[in-house]
């Protein structure tokens, strides 16, 4: 298995990947274009983040984005794990392990990261375990927003 940034070649699969996650996790249908021009406009920009891809004989069998948050207090960016999808068949094979890895070790090599983040369904306790054997824990902060 090979783990590497994703390229513009591997949008659809992108796309797809995060159609399915919204449906799953949301039962969401997204806005097929919407989201398209979503994930092209982040292949196209590396200053707003990347997606890692794990590929397997020319298949992708996950993926997940990455953006940035500035700190200003570490002088660091905090990257955010965000869109996070494996194949259910390829699921519990490790997976996001290696694209969590090498997210990790990208980071390091630009100076660090404040720290590594992501959000999750309160409910979704396979994910937090996942998480959790990899060393994050739940944090502090409560998220607000407003549409």
């Amino acid at each position: 298995m090979k783990i590497r940034k994703a390229t513009a070649a591997d949008a659809k699969a992108l796309v797809d990947f995060n159609q399915a996650m919204a449906q799953e996790t949301e039962n969401k249908q997204l806005d097929q274009a919407v989201l398209s021009q979503g994930v092209q406009r982040l292949l196209q920009n590396d200053e707003r983040g990347f997606y890692m891809v794990a590929e397997q004989d020319g298949e992708l069998l996950g993926s997940l984005m990455v953006t940035y948050e500035w700190s200003d207090w570490q002088a660091k960016d905090y990257y955010w794990i965000q869109s996070v999808y494996i194949r259910p068949q390829n699921r519990r094979q490790g997976i996001y392990k290696r694209l969590y890895q090498a997210v990790q070790q990208i980071a390091a090599e630009a100076g660090g990261a404040a720290s590594f983040r992501l959000y999750v369904e309160r409910d979704n306790q396979t994910a937090q375990t996942t998480y959790e054997a990899l060393g994050m824990a739940p944090c502090q902060y409560l998220m607000y927003e407003q549409k």
